[in-house]
């Protein structure tokens, strides 16, 4: 896959650029809270960033998936935390995936898709469940027949966004068939309970509890082995654009406390001409550039064939992500001393979103057991040797 930027992916990243200095500005992010922005969210739509692969034929502009990067870049750089990746990712790569494969959704993709790439609607995924970590196939979540409709009752826990989405993706689990189901479920659905939080870096999840709460038969987008191939696909797709968020924000990272060190003064001089705090920052930029890097295998095992593969290519980035934003993140701490632990600079904002990073769609531990699962035979029996 070739990383050069295109002509169109320069400007769209140049232009990405400025309209992120402009609304999220330090202060700008502070006030906001992790709350949607609809100005600046419009704002983004209308770059085409909601809709960058979703298909031209679904109002979208069908960019492969190398485009995620450039975007996802200048997003992670200015730490703009509204859902495009939950949304304009996650969710429009799932609908998508169950009109193409499913039966019953492409009424769905149809209706959905153009707003979601026009920036009307968000929709985001609700898969993980009370005390089930990041477990995909649905177990607490259950639909049943009560005579010609459908009832959904259990919770779903840390949905994305879930307070800002018009529409959630739930998965649940058939109480007749035992065979996983996926919902689309509108916001405004009786019997849905939305509890909101904020998280360590001040985006915004929620946990969401069904009671007896109805659901439209054309609701349905997939059933079977068709909810878990799609499923995991999204995922897939959202763990590489988090890689290149993430990569973005190391790189930010990286030059605000540069910056610092070239103009805070002790002893006379500046802080970066001691040595000791050189080697500080040669080792952040090493880990920033493997963290770009890894940012690059995760886009490209987006257009792998062989799904094994395209597994261990994701867990494999987005480990070595984790372990790069970690390092970069409390070496910025660490050189700006006390400073860096006060909410007066935006260091421990980054601090912050680095530290969420690993926890989303799969922690390190997931990822290598995702790792483990999807080794070569060879090397199994080589360690194990």
């Amino acid at each position: 896959m070739d990383f050069e930027y295109s002509q169109e992916q320069r400007m769209l990243a140049d232009s990405l650029q400025r309209l992120v200095a402009e609304n999220w500005t330090h202060a700008q992010r502070r006030a906001r809270q992790g709350g949607l922005d609809r100005a600046a969210w419009q704002a983004l739509a209308e770059l085409g960033v909601t809709g960058l692969t979703i298909p031209a034929e679904y109002g979208g502009f069908g960019e492969p998936p190398d485009s995620l990067l450039p975007v996802h870049l200048e997003l992670g750089r200015g730490l703009v935390d509204e859902p495009v990746i939950a949304s304009g990712v996650i969710g429009a790569t799932l609908i998508g995936a169950c009109g193409a494969w499913g039966e019953h959704g492409n009424a769905a993709a149809r209706h959905w898709l153009p707003r979601i790439a026009s920036g009307e609607a968000i929709v985001t995924l609700a898969y993980q469940e009370p005390g089930r970590r990041y477990a995909t196939e649905p177990e607490i979540c259950r639909l049943s027949e009560r005579g010609a409709a459908l009832i959904l009752n259990g919770s779903k826990d840390l949905v994305w966004h879930a307070a800002a989405a018009q529409a959630w993706i739930v998965s649940a689990v058939d109480a007749a068939s035992r065979e996983p189901v996926l919902l689309l479920v509108s916001r405004d659905v009786p019997g849905a309970t939305v509890t909101e939080t904020t998280t360590l870096d001040r985006s915004r999840c929620a946990r969401i509890d069904f009671d007896q709460t109805p659901v439209a038969a054309d609701a349905v987008l997939a059933r079977g082995e068709t909810v878990r191939a799609a499923l995991a696909l999204a995922l897939q797709w959202g763990a590489a654009a988090l890689c290149a968020h993430a990569a973005g924000a190391m790189a930010r990272l990286l030059d605000i406390t540069a910056d610092y060190l070239k103009t805070r003064r002790q002893f006379g001089q500046p802080l970066a001409a001691f040595q000791a705090l050189q080697h500080r920052i040669a080792e952040m930029a090493v880990a920033r550039e493997m963290g770009l890097s890894m940012a690059y295998v995760a886009v490209a095992a987006l257009s792998e064939p062989d799904e094994r593969q395209r597994r261990r290519m994701i867990a494999a980035a987005k480990l070595e992500v984790a372990r790069a934003g970690r390092l970069i993140g409390q070496y910025a701490v660490q050189l700006h001393g006390g400073m860096g632990m006060t909410d007066e600079l935006e260091v421990g904002d980054y601090f912050k979103r680095l530290t969420v990073f690993d926890l989303l769609l799969g922690d390190s531990a997931e990822q290598l057991a995702t790792l483990a699962e999807t080794a070569p035979a060879a090397e199994v029996a080589e360690l194990a040797a």
